[in-house]
């Protein structure tokens, strides 16, 4: 069973940076695709950023383009994101997932490809 632990989040300004982490456990961490996905109050779970295993392979929501940046340590079985440029709208729960695979070159975008979730940290900022 794969755990999947988030930390980092908390109540900035706007045009503030956050990073976030996801430490994940019990798992052959370089075979997993990780994913990053949010939820704001009232609205649907989306997609925000994605690392594939061992190539690194990364893909990101057009919201966040230019401003987020997934990265993995495979050393240390865990992922981050790095926001930048913060905006109000980016307020939101925002949850690591694994994806098993092995998804060495490719990133899905979609939830239902993701196997694991972690319990979710808030992230909110402030105009």
């Amino acid at each position: 069973q794969v755990q999947l632990v988030e930390s980092g989040g908390g109540l900035v300004q706007a045009g503030s940076s956050l990073r976030l982490s996801c430490a994940a456990s019990g798992a052959t961490f370089t075979n997993y695709a990780m994913g990053w996905f949010r939820q704001a109050p009232g609205k649907e779970r989306e997609f925000v950023a994605g690392i594939s295993g061992s190539a690194g392979t990364t893909f990101y929501a057009d919201s966040v383009k230019g401003r987020f940046t997934i990265s993995r340590d495979n050393a240390k079985n865990t992922v981050y994101l790095q926001m930048n440029s913060l905006k109000p709208e980016d307020t939101a729960v925002y949850y690591c997932a694994a994806d098993q695979g092995p998804r060495w070159y490719t990133v899905p975008t979609y939830r239902n490809a993701y196997d694991y979730w972690g319990q979710g940290t808030q992230v909110t900022v402030s105009s």
